[in-house]
């Protein structure tokens, strides 16, 4: 099997994962937890998105890894990151613009991940190998991360339950 089956092949692996543990245990409490309860547990993983900095260090990952993926990456990683503690802050103290930024948080966060992956696959075309350690941010966070944004979705357009 080729590197880049493989990393296709973890990546869907991931995605089914995700998807049954949702469907058996998280979706069951989230749909019967108050929406902003349930918003600040979907953006709680989101706030160690600063990993994604790891594609900016050497050694971390190869040398060969394009900058082109890599800075925007890293950055729109960071961003997202802190656009999940403002969330959580916000949702917590009950603030009347706390729906507002979780709408923002949810769609950089999510356009950041399709970005990366646009860029890793088609845009820059980086090859697996070059994500050196790495290679556990695409292939198991950020599948795990894609469906908790789909969830906030779900609870941002559908539920006004408070």
């Amino acid at each position: 099997m080729t590197v880049e089956a493989l990393f296709g092949l973890s990546v869907l692996m991931s995605f089914l994962a995700y998807g049954i543990v949702t469907r058996l245990y998280i979706w069951p409490w989230l749909s019967a937890a108050p929406r902003d309860d349930a918003l600040v547990a979907l953006a709680a993983p989101h706030m160690s998105r600063f990993a994604g900095l790891s594609f900016l260090v050497p050694g971390v990952v190869s040398p060969t890894l394009s900058p082109q993926f890599a800075v925007p990456a890293a950055y729109g990683d960071l961003g997202a990151a802190i656009l999940a503690v403002l969330t959580i802050w916000s949702l917590s103290a009950r603030w009347s613009w706390a729906i507002a930024i979780a709408w923002v948080f949810n769609l950089w966060g999510s356009l950041d991940l399709l970005y990366a992956f646009y860029q890793g696959q088609i845009g820059a075309r980086i090859g697996p190998g070059s994500l050196g350690a790495a290679y556990f941010i695409p292939t198991v966070v950020v599948p795990a991360l894609l469906v908790t944004h789909g969830l906030m979705f779900w609870l941002l357009i559908g539920r006004t339950r408070s």
